[in-house]
């Protein structure tokens, strides 16, 4: 679930809530490729306690990538997807606990957006490919040249839905995959993982919320656990304000535009296939070695801190003088709330509303104003608006085109024509957009100070020349509600009881979204977590009333989602019964998968904004459909059909580990408690699974390409997380005992209490960061690009500092002197250099007679290549190794003691091994 132009929106407006990931990247040292210990301090200055995968975020870019050659086969898809597991996790090295959660099946009111995106896929795919042979066929007989067409099959993502083979092959190789991590990786020891495959129901990131909400709930949660969610939807970030927990971060992929693609018909770049000539290729390095890789780099992440963004909320949604206390938390509520109104997907946005535009700044000056006038009091707000309405005039009076006029002059010659009429109606909107405390264009500077950027149209890279699509609807012109009404609904503007219908309707969405991101899909009661929200308490009489989403409705299975949401053209991910009935025109549900269908673009300007114009799926029609061909179900089908629950892993080193062989032992029939005191106070109950991953039994792998696990020692059970009566309300409060971080914008008052200190802008997680070193590979690229001869530049001649010397031997640089290297000043933090431009020096070391000073990283290197043992890991098809463990008193095994009398590095962050 996303809201489109969000996250760029909010990037733009809270600049200081993006911090750039510091990534380790894997050595490699004679051919073998050694991977990250994640069991050392995190680079990123910050040590996150659980971390949660959105996993369909990372299915979708490692079956089908835009960037990089898609996979050849569904067994690369899996290892693809383990290796980007991988490197999250060395970014992110959380110490608790890995929540992995892929979409189940989804509540109806989910199910019609995706019922939307799959045909719309389905029909575009079809028709690019007929687009794609009409340019080949012309091109040929115009004797351009084109390579042979390759013969594949063509990778359906619609198979990423919950029911069908692969997700329940992606589920099997996900759990042979952390069992394989908890029996090598030190940086897994003590962790516990969750699996949360498609059988469970609930789409991914609610079924981490629900996990989040109902722990927050129980006496032993620690009020001051670090998470990090990673995941790409801008609403994430939405979910993560509303648990009001204080440390919470998401990481997400950078996104890049305008990123290269090749040609579907040439292969070549710089083209797309309608402006393929059928050109040579050409050459591409001196023997054309070049001539397969891609011009693109792989893609980098970024930490969005919740933290900060709270901070910024904070101080745009403070009000003075209210007739009520004022409290943030509920005014971050309000803010999630109104966000709602520019749309998600359950929901469209309002016509009038564009991120683009503004639209949240200005819902934030109504809310700002509207809590003034009318406090908290419902009735009174409602007599004061009858009053308003009757003798308030308009605040502003359009010009141009928009101008009031006369009866019969609109038509007379000298009235204006509109040259774009769509702009003079976003002008006219934006007129009344501002406040006396912050305009709707105000920019925040990376220290919270405002910073109007001025401006009010979009900006180069929000549109492109192509014209605009047709608009049938023409909100700027007299007549726009008939218009509306007729051409969305096909009724007359004047049936009052239909426009009703359509506004209960509207009210009842938004209170559907409001409970599941509150009270998540378990819970029906309709709860508002709003103590003065102008909003909120204006659904009173429609808060007790069941949602048309989800009234007389049970939940569906996998397959019966898939024949929901499928088009007819994916079929064949379906049992051949079942595939039938989307295809026979004697089908009774025939009319639910039509072949072709009209898009409205709605304003839009490309068809994947547009709503698909499909036939309502009738669930009772569709289930009585249905059973005549479950009978044709094969074990394994019925199987996939079924629903399930979580997983949870642990290794031989967690305090868990004994407790649940002790329960496979003893074969408890009966639902057990989760210990909290042996698993950082989570909860739940454990019951056996039948596939479960035992110790001293084979893990067999799935993908050929990756060895069975012939000494297993991890062990899995089935969990389930606490469970509340119906009507449980989980409170939207930030816990008693949590520490909220240390604030990181600049302080409004800093000029008058700083006496005169300059402020310095927190870039990191950490204000303590230390500074930066060379080492010595780095000393001998200096060596290498800088002038020789006596007095040559600032280095000059000079060797590395000796081991003995104490102190720091080089400044900063002085006016006039040589500067740094270019070679050197363009490396990226995450490759040597971290923080701001360093003062250099270099550790101290005793070393020992004709042994040279090991830094950090060539003393890992020794260990690691003295302890490697071939066969010990394998990733691919060859063998790697990981780090050796640390022993139980905090040194290293493989590390010598005499000779090299350096000291260990010293402890950082709360986790320590003593």
């Amino acid at each position: 679930m996303g809201v489109p132009a969000f996250f760029r929106w909010l990037s733009r407006k809270y600049p200081s809530i993006i911090v750039n990931c510091v990534e380790e990247k894997p050595k490699e040292c004679n051919g073998v490729k050694i991977p990250v210990d994640a069991s050392k301090p995190n680079p990123n200055d910050v040590e996150f306690d659980n971390l949660y995968l959105d996993m369909n975020g990372i299915i979708h870019p490692c079956t089908h990538p835009e960037d990089k050659p898609a996979p050849k086969n569904e067994d690369e898809m899996m290892v693809a997807i383990f290796e980007y597991i991988d490197r999250l996790f060395n970014i992110v090295r959380p110490r608790r606990l890995l929540y992995m959660a892929i979409d189940g099946v989804a509540p109806r009111a989910k199910m019609n957006q995706q019922r939307s995106r799959r045909f719309r896929a389905s029909k575009e795919g079809m028709e690019a490919a007929v687009e794609k042979q009409r340019v080949r066929e012309e091109i040929l007989s115009k004797g351009g040249f084109l390579p042979p067409e390759e013969i594949k099959e063509r990778f359906d993502s619609n198979c990423i839905t919950p029911g069908t083979e692969f997700m329940d092959n992606l589920a099997k190789c996900l759990r042979y995959y952390i069992a394989d991590r908890l029996n090598n990786d030190p940086g897994w020891k003590n962790l516990t993982v969750i699996l949360s495959d498609a059988s469970a129901p609930g789409e991914g990131e609610h079924k981490i919320m629900d996990y989040i909400r109902r722990q927050r709930a129980q006496p032993n949660h620690d009020p001051n656990t670090h998470h990090c969610l990673c995941g790409a939807d801008a609403d994430l970030i939405m979910l993560g304000l509303a648990t009001h927990e204080p440390n919470f971060t998401i990481i997400r992929e950078e996104f890049k535009p305008n990123k290269p693609k090749p040609c579907g018909l040439c292969n070549q770049f710089g083209h797309e296939i309608k402006d393929c000539e059928g050109l040579p290729r050409e050459k591409k390095g001196k023997h054309d070695e070049l001539a397969d890789s891609l011009p693109c780099a792989e893609g980098e992440f970024i930490f969005l801190r919740l933290n900060v963004l709270r901070e910024y909320l904070e101080r745009e949604l403070t009000m003075a003088s209210l007739p009520f206390t004022f409290d943030v938390e509920r005014s971050i509520d309000d803010w999630v709330f109104m966000c709602f109104f520019v749309g998600n997907d359950f929901l469209p946005h309002l016509p009038s509303l564009e991120i683009r535009e503004g639209a949240i700044d200005r819902l934030v000056n109504i809310y700002k104003n509207v809590v003034h006038k009318t406090g908290d009091s419902f009735r009174r707000r409602q007599k004061e608006k009858r009053k308003r309405m009757k003798r308030d005039q308009p605040a502003f009076s359009p010009g141009g085109i928009l101008t009031p006029h006369a009866l019969g002059s609109r038509n007379s010659p000298a009235s204006q024509v509109a040259s774009n009429p769509r702009q003079a109606a976003y002008e006219m909107r934006m007129q009344n957009n501002s406040s006396p405390s912050v305009s709707p264009n105000t920019s925040f500077t990376s220290d919270g100070s405002p910073s109007p950027i001025g401006g009010i149209k979009r900006k180069a890279e929000d549109s492109d020349s192509e014209p605009e699509p047709e608009d049938n609807v023409r909100l700027w012109e007299a007549g726009w509600k008939q218009r509306y009404y007729k051409n969305k609904f096909d009724v007359d503007a004047a049936d009052e009881k239909f426009r009703r219908k359509v506004v209960q309707s509207y009210v009842e969405g938004l209170c559907w979204v409001l409970r599941y991101y509150y009270q998540g899909c378990a819970s029906w009661k309709w709860y508002y977590p709003f103590h003065y929200a102008p909003f909120a308490s204006d659904f009173e009489g429609i808060a007790d009333m069941p949602s048309d989403f989800e009234k007389g409705t049970k939940p569906f299975k996998p397959l019966e989602q898939l024949m929901g949401v499928f088009p007819a053209a994916s079929g064949n991910f379906l049992p051949p019964s079942w595939r039938k009935l989307m295809s026979d025109p004697d089908s009774s549900i025939i009319d639910f998968y039509p072949e072709d269908f009209a898009i409205d673009l709605n304003g839009k300007k490309y068809a994947w904004q547009g709503v698909a114009l499909l036939p309502f799926v009738d669930e009772r029609r569709l289930r009585a459909a249905l059973e005549e061909v479950y009978p044709d179900l094969t074990p394994e089908e019925t199987k996939r059909n079924s629903l399930g629950g979580d997983v949870l892993f642990v290794g031989k080193h967690h305090p868990l580990h004994d407790f649940i062989l002790e329960l496979y032992q003893t074969g408890s029939t009966e639902p057990v408690d989760v210990p909290p005191e042996l698993c950082h106070g989570m909860q739940g109950k454990f019951s056996l699974d039948e596939e479960a991953v035992l110790p001293d039994q084979i893990v067999c792998s799935p993908v050929p390409m990756l060895r069975d696990l012939a000494q297993n020692t991890a062990i899995s059970i089935n969990f389930k997380d606490p469970q509340f009566a119906e009507d449980y309300i989980f409170k939207a409060v930030m816990l008693p005992g949590a520490r909220k971080p240390a604030p990181v914008l600049k302080p409004s008052d800093w000029e008058k209490s700083s006496n005169g200190r300059q402020w310095k802008p927190q870039l990191g997680f950490s204000r303590d960061r230390r500074p930066v070193h060379l080492d010595q590979a780095a000393f001998r690229t200096l060596g290498h690009v800088m002038p020789r001869g006596s007095g040559a530049g600032v280095y000059g001649n000079a060797a590395p500092p000796p081991a003995t010397y104490q102190g720091n031997l080089y400044r900063p640089l002085l006016r006039g002197q040589a500067q740094i290297p270019k070679l050197m000043s363009n490396m990226r933090p995450q490759d040597s250099w971290r923080g701001p431009p360093p003062l250099f020096q270099q550790q101290r070391f005793d070393r020992g007679v004709g042994a040279e000073p090991l830094l950090p990283w060539n003393r890992m290197l020794q260990t690691q290549n003295a302890a490697f043992q071939p066969n010990q890991y394998q990733m691919l098809a060859g063998p790697g190794g990981y780090p050796p463990r640390r022993d139980d008193r905090g040194g290293r095994q493989g590390y010598p003691r005499e000779g090299r009398k350096y000291p260990l590095p010293p402890p950082s962050g709360r986790y320590s091994w003593n």
